[in-house]
């Protein structure tokens, strides 16, 4: 007797349906897995084995063979153990019954017991495509699958349990659970314990608002790393729409919590400098999503930029560019989202204290000159803001009132993305640094004293033309910080003061 179970694998971040079948010949006892198995789902064999008998059923001592299909997909991971344990129970005539409109997913303990799996979201996106409405998961996996409404999801503790459903003997009740969107921002990180800085605070308000990369220069403990890391109190939780589409990547990456699937608050990642190439744009034999995956929506922060390795920073260029990565492997080419905002640091010389009024920088011109080389012009000129975080005098440090809160900035920054939201609700960008090209002269219109001055500053500033766009951009930001509807002089004037002090 033939049997076919459902289950899903992943493809990038969307799930594809995988058909399980399995037939019982005679034969010496050998369980065969074919389909483009990896490692992990040629060894459920084991672990499906004991399972069936710990859970006080019969496994057939028989030739047994488990195709996964399509064939031509390669399968990855322990999410099968569950579908290929009630297929064989089906084909051994232990179980009956009509699970068409049913998906599984789990792994198997020895015992029978299921644990949970990563890319839980995508399958439950697939169930609701193809209109399955029946979920049988993990009990740990139960909340994050109820992030999408409409469908039974039956958590499951242990491969008895889902029998025991299956004949009606003990029905599972599926689950519920009602998601809070909270916003939660980390209240130990306020901008009003930051002392001074005003220009650097203008400048993350600005970029914040409208989404735009920064580049922040200036010597060791200037601050740069602690206002990178304040930038995400200041920015807006995320809508539903972006928070599933962030939570769907974590999901994959198998890293959402199980108690609160849902990401509410822009993801903040911070890499080492001796991360691989892979690690910050993804990769693997299997591509998997990387950090400038992991921080779409949010902000990814590169301390020290100069150290990084040289092909790590070229690898920027696209994702920085197109708001997506593709990564392309002998196994296939994926495309994963990457719209982030960059933030970086750096010091102007190898010591940190080239230009600094009070320390003595130790470097040769020859060693400035090689340090500043490792980051190409290209990249440079894909970020938006330039500013120098200067040394904070001692007067400013004793001062014992705290600056403008977090809150406070948030709620301008807010506002200038509320009139993005409504001025590009038609189009399929929503802020200030996703302008396209094409775009730029219906947003962007200077008056004739604006248009004058751009077209001093891109002579003197010698600008290539995507600078020029991006001055255009933040010019637009800084307009609608002050909720004004043209761009003026004041505006343009103030974002040409965010290009590049020093000469790369």
């Amino acid at each position: 007797m033939l049997s076919k179970i459902y289950s899903a694998t992943l493809i990038g971040l969307d799930s594809i349906l995988v058909e399980v079948e399995s037939d019982i010949n005679n034969g010496l006892p050998k369980m065969n897995i074919v389909g483009l198995p990896d490692t992990a789902v040629q060894e459920a064999s084991e672990r499906v084995r004991s399972a069936i008998k710990n859970s006080c059923f019969e496994f057939p001592l028989r030739r047994l063979t488990v195709n996964l299909a399509p064939a031509d997909v390669r399968k990855e991971g322990p999410a099968y153990d569950l579908p290929i344990a009630i297929s064989i129970l089906f084909t051994s005539n232990q179980l009956e019954g009509d699970l068409s409109n049913s998906i599984f997913i789990g792994e198997l303990s020895l015992k029978g017991e299921l644990r949970p799996v990563s890319g839980v979201l995508s399958v439950i996106q697939l169930a609701k495509t193809k209109k399955i409405k029946n979920i049988f998961l993990p009990a740990k996996n139960a909340n994050e699958a109820c992030l999408l409404p409409g469908l039974n999801i039956f958590p499951c503790h242990d491969l008895k349990e889902v029998i025991e459903h299956i004949k009606k003997i003990k029905l599972i009740n599926p689950h519920s659970y009602i998601h809070e969107k909270e916003n939660k921002f980390n209240t130990s990180m306020d901008m009003a314990f930051i002392k001074g800085q005003e220009h650097a605070k203008r400048a993350l308000e600005v970029a914040a608002a409208g989404h735009h990369n920064i580049l922040m220069t200036g010597p060791p403990g200037s601050g740069k790393t602690l206002l990178s890391k304040s930038l995400t109190t200041i920015i807006p939780s995320m809508d539903l729409e972006d928070s599933l589409e962030v939570t769907k990547i974590y999901s994959v990456a198998g890293m959402v919590k199980a108690k609160e699937p849902l990401l509410t608050t822009r993801p903040f990642r911070s890499p080492h400098h001796t991360a691989s190439a892979a690690s910050i744009i993804g990769g693997g034999r299997i591509p998997r999503p990387g950090e400038v995956s992991l921080a779409h929506r949010g902000v990814l922060f590169l301390d020290e930029l100069p150290e990084f390795q040289r092909q790590v920073l070229e690898s920027l260029r696209q994702p920085l560019e197109d708001g997506e990565v593709t990564v392309a492997r002998v196994l296939g080419s994926i495309t994963f989202p990457a719209n982030f905002m960059l933030v970086a640091a750096l010091n102007p010389c190898p010591c940190g204290y080239y230009s600094d009024p009070t320390h003595e920088c130790t470097c040769s011109p020859s060693q400035i000159i090689r340090y500043r080389k490792k980051i190409s012009g290209p990249l440079l000129d894909r970020i938006d803001l330039h500013i120098e975080v200067p040394r904070l005098k001692t007067d400013k440090l004793l001062k014992k009132e705290n600056g403008e809160p977090s809150s406070a900035i948030r709620k301008r920054v807010q506002f200038a993305q509320s009139i993005q939201k409504k001025r590009y609700k038609r189009l399929n960008f929503k802020k200030n640094s996703e302008i396209p090209a094409k775009d730029i002269d219906e947003f962007c219109s200077l008056d004739e004293k604006g248009k004058q001055l751009i077209k001093n500053s891109t002579i003197q500033l010698n600008l290539s033309v995507r600078s020029y766009h991006k001055i255009l951009k933040i010019s637009r930001t800084i307009a609608d910080l002050e909720g004004s509807e043209n761009i003026l002089i004041n505006h343009l004037a103030e974002a040409l003061q965010y290009r590049p002090k020093i000469d790369y």
